[in-house]
């Protein structure tokens, strides 16, 4: 039984990440000037993304016997300061609301990192749904990052 309470916590931390690249990508939504309307439909994907990811982690929580976790990450909490901060002083341009959404896809890859890395010994089914999302997240990472030297190099 403790193990299932260590891997649900395992499993609340993935929650919290998802929860915070929703929060984030609706973030970046509001950001976005007229000219990067192009980016919303992208974004909109990623938080849909996240919202399905979620609600498989719960499941599963649910599933351990424990109780799942709906808020954000504490640095989740600091993301979002630091992406405000950061509009403020550089301004709402393209390049910035990418790096910014990059810099989120980052924390998840690095949460997502950890839970495979944790000591604690998952369940086959458990592990591959976190290898699969991981997977997937790195996807939109990984075009984020091109949209964002993209725009790098057009600058």
């Amino acid at each position: 039984m403790a193990n299932n309470e260590k891997v649900a916590g395992i499993l609340n931390d993935l929650i919290e990440i998802n929860n915070d690249r929703v929060v984030g990508y609706e973030k970046a939504i509001d950001e976005l000037k007229e000219e990067n309307e192009d980016l919303r439909p992208l974004f909109l994907r990623y938080i849909n993304e996240s919202r399905g990811y979620k609600q498989e982690l719960v499941t599963e929580v649910t599933r351990l016997g424990a109780e799942p976790a709906d808020g954000t990450t504490n640095s989740g909490k600091i993301y979002r300061v630091w992406m405000d901060l950061k509009a403020v002083v550089t301004g709402k341009d393209r390049k910035t609301v990418l790096e910014n959404c990059e810099f989120g896809e980052d924390a998840a890859q690095k949460a997502y990192d950890m839970a495979l890395n944790s000591d604690e010994e998952l369940e086959p089914t458990v592990r591959d749904l976190i290898v699969r999302q991981k997977t997937q997240l790195r996807v939109g990472h990984d075009e984020v990052k091109r949209l964002r030297d993209m725009e790098r190099a057009a600058h």
